[in-house]
């Protein structure tokens, strides 16, 4: 029987890291995207994951890895985005381009690249700045992310009859491999996100990757065009609720 085959765009760290290590240890063969290529010491005996170095922004460069990882890992079963705009020039533009039209790109291009005959997915991690306003991130990373989720839903739409399912992952505050020490070592800030979270504390990467793998799976066979937030019930209370609560 042929294992699942999961591409991830942009799995060289963060959640995405631990979403190739969730899907690697499920048995599937997992080709990963990246700015920059993983330590090798990254993903130790786990031979059936690769790894692509490429540049979203560059056409030419994206065609020839997709059609170089289709040729070797064979159709796609699951197809997961992690990207965002890193750089330092103009955020607006390199926003729009890496989280939306490298998305929409990508998509497009490997629509017809999926199994015919399995149920097969679209992730798209997306973030609660979509609906709410995040001081800490500019206007572009919010229009951008308000845009994936417009996405997943016509995305579904579209290829629903292809046997491919689209959904979107909104995660809250999450411990990360880079960020879980700055965390840690705060203990304040860690206080005051298990006094605001509903289940009393932050989520973690692998949290997150395994909501994904669920969608990524037959379990999740009825399910498309959803955005699904996993967020401990953070985003549940009343922002004026919350503020009285803090005071006392």
């Amino acid at each position: 029987m042929k294992r699942r085959h999961s591409l991830i765009i942009g799995g060289s760290r963060g959640i995405g890291r631990a979403q190739v290590k969730t899907l690697a240890e499920e048995n599937r063969v997992v080709s990963v995207i990246g700015r920059r290529i993983a330590g090798e010491d990254a993903f130790q005996n786990m031979p059936d994951v690769h790894y692509w170095s490429v540049d979203l922004l560059d056409g030419e460069q994206l065609s020839a890895a997709l059609l170089e990882i289709l040729e070797r890992n064979g159709k796609l079963n699951d197809l997961i985005f992690f990207q965002r705009y890193r750089g330092k020039d103009d955020d607006w533009q390199g926003e729009i381009e890496a989280t939306l039209t490298a998305t929409r790109n990508i998509i497009e291009h490997l629509a017809g690249e999926f199994e015919s005959a399995a149920d097969n997915s679209i992730i798209v991690v997306s973030s609660l700045a979509s609906d709410f306003v995040a001081r800490e991130q500019p206007l572009s990373y919010h229009v951008a992310k308000a845009g994936l989720n417009q996405m997943v839903r016509y995305y579904a739409v579209m290829l629903g009859p292809q046997n491919i399912r689209v959904n979107c992952v909104s995660p809250g505050a999450v411990l990360k491999e880079e960020s879980k020490e700055f965390y840690l070592n705060n203990e304040a800030l860690c206080e005051l996100y298990e006094r605001i979270t509903p289940l009393g504390r932050m989520g973690t990467a692998e949290e997150i990757s395994q909501v994904i793998a669920f969608l990524c799976s037959p379990k999740a066979s009825f399910i498309t065009g959803q955005n699904i937030i996993v967020d401990g019930g953070l985003s549940l209370e009343l922002q004026e609720s919350l503020a009285r609560r803090l005071l006392t």
